[in-house]
């Protein structure tokens, strides 16, 4: 991220700057992009049946999603440690291995962030250390189910759905994560 993009606007968590590229014919073009510290996305397993999902209030949308946690990396968290870190805030759990899937690219045409999928194993149960205003509920779902949710469209989130089919995926295939 250069620092020399002229800054039109700077939020808690993301700001949004103006981008000019030179193009191959010589002539310029001019973007505003969102520059987003990163995040990370958890698939939480249960047992060998049961994952945690979680319903989220987003006010963006003004609805409720069946979404994995998820969080913004703090500047210079490593994503594995804020990965823990957004587990146990958001649905209480810890666990014993976070291996890492894949890094996504949600929205390359708007902005920089980087998604970090972790799945999420060896969960020990405790209690949720969500953020003020922050209105979420745990959802432990089969695996089957939470496949057939995005089939009926009662999953319509992105980053959900992909860490859904990468686990699964992993899951019953021995898929091997990517490095990360």
């Amino acid at each position: 991220m250069p620092s020399d993009e002229p800054l039109l606007l700077t939020t808690q968590r993301f700001r949004v700057v103006e981008v000019t590229r030179q193009l191959p014919d010589g002539s310029t073009r001019t973007r505003a992009v969102v520059r987003h510290p990163g995040a990370v996305v958890i698939l939480p397993v249960v047992d060998d049946r049961h994952i945690c999902l979680i319903k989220q209030f987003r006010v963006s949308i003004g609805k409720i999603l069946i979404e994995v946690p998820a969080g913004t990396l703090e500047p210079n968290e490593p994503p594995v440690k804020c990965a823990a870190r957004e587990l146990l805030e958001e649905t209480g759990y810890t666990a014993a291995r976070l291996t890492p899937l894949h890094v996504v690219y949600p929205s390359p045409g708007i902005m920089d962030e980087a998604m970090h999928l972790f799945m999420a194993e060896g969960l020990t149960r405790g209690e949720p250390n969500r953020e003020h205003g922050e209105e979420i509920e745990n959802l432990i779902v089969a695996w089957d189910e939470a496949l057939a949710m995005i089939d009926r469209g009662e999953i319509r989130d992105s980053k959900t759905i992909a860490t859904l089919l990468l686990g699964e995926r992993r899951r019953r295939a021995g898929f091997q994560p990517v490095q990360t």
